[in-house]
């Protein structure tokens, strides 16, 4: 397994994992400390060539969960913010006429193995209008653009992560486990996992058994849409043993030790 897997190659760790706990901010979490391997924080953003419409994709402070809801849930799990994302439904003059956002990072996983992958998830702030608009399934995604090489001719498809039902609401939601929870599927109809028949996370990897180079990486990004209006955040994503924690001031990687 790369050990530094979503960092770029030949770049040292910028300090060591004991002053890494030293230095550790997290709040509401004993097994995630800050890693300060923040060399490549600004190649975080909005990925515009996948945005449609005018949504929103911010790194913002809070949200805080509303009156009545405990602290333990109220506050964003890593540090102070989140990424905040707002899209809307028939906003548009295209068919569908609903926006999308990706918020991701186009360089920093370029070549990764996407069998190398044995962790994903992220914490989400989930709302009753959200609910309301779409069911408890209307969620924001995670999305990597790989390529599947199933075949000569097909170097692109999007592996795209539909998070279970969250119906606690006004709050944060406990960590949501990509590779336990939920449903995958390619977008190009490359393997068995197809948007109309999605896959578990291990039926997903299993099915790229057959190509003809093992998969890569290409981008990985936090998105919404197009389906329905959804207004909430997310933080701390990860991927492997790397946290990316939101911030109002740019997104910080924290290194998981344990689980």
């Amino acid at each position: 397994m790369n050990a530094r897997f979503g960092v770029r190659r030949g770049k040292a760790r910028a300090v060591m994992a004991l002053a890494a706990i030293a230095a550790s901010t997290v709040l509401g979490s004993t097994s995630a400390v800050a890693d300060e391997r923040d060399l490549f924080a600004d190649n975080w953003g909005v990925i515009t060539r996948n945005t449609i419409g005018s949504p929103v994709a911010i790194l913002r402070n809070g949200p805080v969960g509303s009156f009545g809801v405990p602290a333990s849930a109220a506050r964003p799990p890593y540090g102070t913010g989140s990424l905040g994302i707002e899209v809307a439904n028939n906003s548009t003059s295209l068919t569908p006429p609903s926006e999308k956002v990706d918020f991701g990072n186009e360089r920093d996983f370029y070549g990764n193995p996407v069998l190398g992958l044995t962790k994903v998830g992220f914490h989400v702030f989930q709302t009753g209008e959200n609910v309301g608009y779409g069911g408890p399934t209307n969620m924001p995604n995670i999305r990597f653009e790989i390529d599947p090489n199933m075949t000569a001719g097909d170097n692109y498809s999007t592996m795209v992560w539909t998070p279970p039902a969250v119906t606690t609401v006004d709050r944060w939601s406990p960590y949501l486990d990509a590779t336990t929870t939920g449903t995958w599927f390619l977008t190009g109809n490359e393997t068995s996992c197809t948007q109309a028949t999605p896959c578990t996370f291990t039926q997903l990897k299993a099915s790229f058994t057959g190509g003809i180079a093992p998969p890569t990486i290409l981008t990985v990004a936090v998105g919404k849409g197009r389906d329905h209006m959804w207004i909430g955040a997310v933080d701390g994503l990860r991927i492997n043993r790397n946290i990316y924690d939101f911030e109002a001031d740019g997104v910080k990687t924290r290194l998981q030790l344990f689980g």
